[in-house]
């Protein structure tokens, strides 16, 4: 079977249905191939920082999710290591766009407001890309059920293991050397955490706890995996072991929510990221062709940016391929086919050079910090004890105060 569609973006995950909506709201249609059966909901939630809102906003579904996570008033570090107050920094600052805005949203409820806005038929599920092919001015979409996509557009949101990322020429995402576990609690009742995020360091090992809203938490740990617990990717019993056997010196309620946990709200995964140099240097773009969140800019979580950053992208991509797209031509036939591919080669390139900065910034930060932070060197630790709360909350306000501009084209 074959389709003809002007857009395809691969993957339904934040970058490929925040580009969708964003070129539904300027007119646009788009079709979004998804490999699974349904929204991928893995990863359970994220911290929304205040560009994340902004984003959100400019596609038009900030104020449904704000009436569902309550707001973040700053972060509480402590040592798991030594028994210290913990140093609080308060997130209610003002950064050169604005008041800040944090909040840890549930990863399934965003994925569904952006579903809501598209229009029926935007998302065809059960469509695993399995290669990509040049054809003229167009690009062939090959799925495993056989059906070809011919389109004029194609956009990787696919993820980590990208099939259009390998596509344009981009090496497979490095290894950072540490792995995370994450859990999902529900207490049913008050958890206890107030409105704080709530960030322990102890000796090589990190772990965080985030309030989604009154009842609900949302944790990670990050640690450096041996080869005696390579396995725990497969068994969430042993990941809740491992990480109770690990926390340290923690608060019992921090504990509490690792012990609550439901086994099928715990996964593991190995933390990977792109070489920041790859996106400084390399093609963000080719002919008609992108990538946009973790296809572009796998980073590691340690400045809570990757989805916010996806939304980001989403937005700047829509505005520019708009403009491309929505240029009318005076000219027909082949001429017209090499004039509409020029437009949007020229689009997407104004999306590579407005992302390429602020993508290659946040892979590197994020990488730093979390090397900084999981550090098992004594010296560090005692500087990192010592500053991490003022240190690491201005810095995260500071990669936040970023504005990625409303969907409006000239």
């Amino acid at each position: 079977m074959e389709l003809v569609e002007e857009v395809v973006i691969v993957g339904a995950g934040i970058a490929g249905l925040a580009t969708s909506l964003g070129l539904h709201r300027l007119g646009i249609r788009s079709l979004v191939l998804e490999s699974s059966a349904g929204l991928r909901v893995t990863g359970f939630a994220l911290t929304t920082w205040t560009n994340a809102w902004r984003a959100l906003d400019a596609v038009g579904v900030g104020h449904s999710l704000r009436q569902q996570h309550g707001f973040l008033d700053g972060l509480v570090a402590s040592s798991t290591v030594v028994s210290k107050p913990g140093k609080e920094m308060s997130f209610k600052v003002k950064g050169t766009i604005g008041d800040h805005e944090v909040r840890c949203v549930r990863r399934k409820l965003l994925l569904e407001a952006l579903e809501k806005e598209l229009p029926d038929g935007t998302i065809r599920y059960s469509s695993k890309v399995v290669s990509i092919e040049d054809s003229g001015y167009i690009k062939l979409v090959h799925l495993a059920d056989d059906t070809i996509i011919k389109t004029k557009v194609l956009i990787g949101c696919d993820g980590v293991n990208s099939v259009v990322a390998r596509f344009m020429g981009f090496k497979k995402p490095a290894f950072s050397g540490r792995s995370a576990i994450r859990g999902y609690a529900d207490f049913k009742v008050n958890h206890g955490f107030g409105s704080k995020f709530l960030l322990l360091l102890g000796k090589g090992v990190r772990s965080g706890f985030l309030p989604c809203d009154d009842t609900t938490i949302y944790w990670f740990f990050t640690y450096i995996p041996t080869g005696e617990d390579k396995e725990l990717e497969d068994n969430p019993t042993e990941m809740k072991q491992f990480v109770l056997s690990k926390l340290g010196n923690v608060p019992d309620h921090a504990r509490t929510s690792v012990e609550i946990t439901e086994l099928d709200s715990i996964t593991s995964s190995p933390l990977r990221f792109r070489h920041p140099w790859e996106v400084l240097w390399g093609n963000i773009s080719k002919g008609n062709v992108t990538v946009a969140g973790d296809a572009l800019h796998p980073m590691t979580p340690d400045i809570g940016q990757g989805g916010c950053a996806a939304l980001e992208d989403g937005v700047v991509l829509a505005r520019c391929l708009a403009e491309a797209l929505k240029e009318e031509l005076n000219v027909e036939g082949k001429e017209k086919e090499r004039e509409e591919y020029k437009r949007v080669e020229m689009g997407l390139k104004k999306y590579a050079a407005e992302r390429r900065w602020r993508s290659f910034e946040l892979i590197s930060t994020a990488y730093i910090v979390g090397a900084i932070q999981q550090s098992d060197w004594k010296i560090m630790n005692i500087l990192r004890d010592a500053i991490v709360a003022k240190f690491l909350a201005g810095l995260l306000l500071k990669k936040a105060d970023f504005d990625c501009g409303k969907l409006n084209i000239s």
